[in-house]
């Protein structure tokens, strides 16, 4: 049995690394570095910029900026509203766009967050890093507008190491959580779903590698408490107790199992006696992060009317009847 394990993570690892250099639509992206490259064209006249190898920046416009490698301070920060956009395990770029462009549309830039499995695995040397990058840049780059954060599945995870780091100096990084404005939070997964969630994600056609790499992570749960679990759990409970009190949108659907309907509630409920204004949006049926997919013009329309109701909308015409 460990031997099927040691290839299902070492396919795993492989996957995570193979054929990233060079190729912007691949879904899987290395560990950080903070060389930028050069500002890339996307369809419809969007362009990304690499912050690091994990945090990448999209906007209407080809604007010119270099982030300090130390800092990630951008020498040139644009005047706009930003959502941090921190998404689903091994999400393609080509998805990610398709939740920028609802903010794109609205006047808004984007800062995508992504995580490989190899970095959820091991988070002192993984997630962890990427959650310290990304506090980093939202703490040296401040305008006069305000943030929107919107999150998928393991991003629930993400910003709970986000917010562990920000304990460290509450001082310092207090003023970036008052910047939040609004949070939306689509399929958020908890702790106990880990092992539902990264299996059907590294391999999606393939019921074998799902079922032994479940086998794995829940032998990976058991076995590597100290390096590990202990740090899903911990930003498990500082996700419930999510210091930002900016209203939130909680997407999901009754017949998803990582993203749980049971999960979510706790959550949504223990936000709301913490003072967090919750909207709660549930479908009967939908799949784990396709809930706009699947319900469109419901996911635009409460998306928009969250947004408008935080007062985060720069643009007084919505973008709903264009798509």
């Amino acid at each position: 049995m460990m031997g099927v394990f040691k290839t299902v993570v070492a396919l795993t690892v492989n996957n995570a690394k193979v054929g990233v250099k060079n190729n912007r639509n691949s879904p899987y992206r290395p560990l950080l570095s903070c060389a930028p490259v050069a500002m890339m064209s996307l369809d419809r006249g969007a362009h990304t910029k690499d912050i690091t190898k994990n945090i990448y920046y999209i906007s209407n416009e080809k604007v010119k900026f270099t982030a300090d490698p130390k800092t990630l301070k951008l020498d040139n920060l644009p005047d706009k509203p930003l959502c941090v956009m921190i998404n689903w395990l091994l999400a393609r770029q080509k998805h990610v766009m398709k939740y920028a462009k609802l903010y794109l549309e609205q006047g808004f830039d984007v800062l995508s967050v992504s995580c490989t499995p190899w970095q959820l695995m091991w988070p002192v040397k993984g997630s962890q890093l990427i959650a310290k990058d990304l506090l980093k840049f939202m703490s040296t780059n401040v305008n006069s507008h305000p943030l929107v954060l919107h999150g998928f599945s393991v991003g629930g995870y993400i910003w709970g190491e986000v917010i562990g780091h920000s304990m460290e100096n509450k001082e310092l990084y207090t003023p970036v959580m008052n910047r939040i404005a609004a949070q939306v939070w689509d399929s958020a997964a908890d702790v106990s779903e880990i092992s539902i969630g990264v299996p059907p994600a590294v391999f999606p056609k393939n019921k074998i590698m799902q079922k032994t790499l479940k086998a794995y992570m829940e032998y990976h749960l058991r076995t590597f408490h100290d390096v590990a679990t202990s740090h899903y759990i911990r930003s498990s409970q500082l996700y419930h107790s999510n210091p930002c009190r900016a209203p939130a949108l909680i997407l999901l659907s009754k017949s998803d199992p990582v993203g749980a309907e049971r999960s979510n509630r706790i959550v949504h409920d223990g936000w709301v006696k913490l003072g967090v204004k919750c909207t709660w949006k549930c479908w009967d049926r939908s799949p784990h992060v396709q809930h706009y997919t699947y319900h469109k013009e419901e996911y635009v329309a409460a998306l928009y009317d969250h947004l408008e109701m935080c007062n985060v909308l720069p643009q007084s015409d919505k973008a709903r009847l264009q798509l």
